[in-house]
């Protein structure tokens, strides 16, 4: 009974709560790759594009075998949630020139590519449809284009406190419902994706507090034994 109320729970929390509508920006057509080696040298910010990088929609069949509705909307939503960080993280080579900093940023980048590669892969697994149905919305953990306008106005400290602010709450989000998903998902590859995103994540925040302890929110989300 406590693992179908958590499930539920999950799924509500996933598909509605926090979800603001809003426009569906365009779609992207590349398919995500596995993380790059990191060596950024470029004096210009790129254009900072906050539309999915999904392969086009197709008509799939519904999600069939052990996954569950949970995992399904777990990794569609880990698959968003990682499409609006990554712009955020190829601003810092032009935003700022501390090493600390560029270095957490690959760290963390090269994270959440492998992330978005692994969730669109476990959708295409489940049979479930690979297009993000959270495109356009602004949710709990997600940066949004004015917030990423400002990011491009700053650069080196005042840089530095608005990413901190934004890499804590994708962090800690991101690590709250891997948490979720790790009690009350059912297929074995979804439930030990969440574990390792847990775990990614709290590395990512230590790091995180190291550089930038007066931004710290509390600890991170750590997951218990299912």
């Amino acid at each position: 009974m406590l693992r179908s109320t958590a499930s539920t729970v999950l799924v509500g929390v996933l598909l509605v709560a926090g979800c603001a509508a809003g426009p569906p920006g365009p779609s992207r057509t590349t398919t995500p790759t596995p993380p790059p080696a990191v060596t950024p040298t470029s004096t210009e910010p790129p254009a900072v594009d906050l539309a999915p990088t999904r392969p086009p929609a197709t008509v799939a069949p519904a999600p069939t075998g052990p996954f569950s509705p949970t995992d399904i909307a777990w990794l569609q939503l880990t698959a968003a949630m990682a499409e609006r960080l990554l712009p955020v993280l190829e601003l810092v080579p032009a935003r700022t020139t501390d090493p600390g900093w560029r270095h957490l940023a690959a760290q963390v980048e090269a994270t959440e590519r492998a992330d978005l590669h692994r969730a669109l892969r476990l959708l295409d697994d489940a049979g479930a449809p690979t297009t993000n149905p959270h495109e356009g919305h602004d949710m709990p953990g997600m940066v949004t284009a004015e917030q990423v306008t400002a990011l491009r106005a700053a650069t080196g400290t005042p840089f530095h406190r608005l990413l901190a602010g934004h890499l804590r709450a994708h962090l800690t989000q991101a690590a709250r419902v891997a948490v979720a998903e790790q009690r009350a998902g059912a297929h074995p590859a979804a439930t030990a994706m969440a574990q390792a995103v847990v775990r990614d994540g709290n590395a990512h925040l230590a790091r995180l507090d190291r550089l930038d302890p007066t931004t710290s929110a509390g600890a991170p989300a750590t997951a218990t034994a299912r």
